[in-house]
């Protein structure tokens, strides 16, 4: 594990990192190229209204450098049944280099952190491809297990092409 991780709220100076991380993570994940303008004013919107959610950067520095190397997001979903908030994990990326050094493991703990500290989050949550294996173990690790409920969407923006192409491949099989 890397020793000097630095885990921080992400501040409008780091959209340009997050828009590289988004562009990176999309393409690894779901084969997607995102509109970028889009994208930047996507980023843009949540880091000026907090009540959407927050960004975290994660960071490495040593040689008088810092490099961020890892991002999460938290959105915020209302929950009836238990009157209070869940923070959804969401934008998952940590560079190709970094990864399986504990810089996932040091953005959950802070997340964890913060959540236990206010008193109107009643829970984490987050959604991962089915195919992702390592994606689940890591998850695992820190203490997420896999819900009994499955996901399902209606894009109005980007539209189901990743999904339609997934089902067909597997049925295929």
């Amino acid at each position: 594990m890397l020793d000097t991780i630095r885990i921080r709220r992400a501040k409008p100076d780091d959209t340009n990192t997050i828009t590289a991380f988004n562009t990176a993570m999309a393409i690894e994940t779901e084969h997607r190229h995102l509109d970028q303008a889009r994208l930047r004013d996507g980023i843009r919107s949540l880091l000026s209204h907090p009540e959407y959610g927050f960004y975290t950067i994660a960071e490495h520095s040593g040689h008088d450098v810092i490099q961020p190397i890892g991002q999460l997001m938290i959105t915020f979903e209302w929950s009836d049944w238990r009157n209070g908030v869940f923070w959804w994990i969401q934008s998952v990326y940590v560079v190709p280099d970094q990864r399986g050094r504990g810089v996932y493991q040091a953005m959950h703990q802070y997340i964890l952190a913060q959540s236990r500290e206010d008193p109107r989050v009643c829970g984490i949550r987050l959604y991962v491809a089915r195919d992702n294996q390592r994606a689940r173990t890591a998850y695992q690790r820190v203490g997420l297990f896999p819900s009994p409920y499955e996901l399902y969407e209606q894009d109005f923006v980007l539209g189901p092409q990743a999904f339609k192409r997934e089902t067909r491949h597997h049925n295929e099989n």
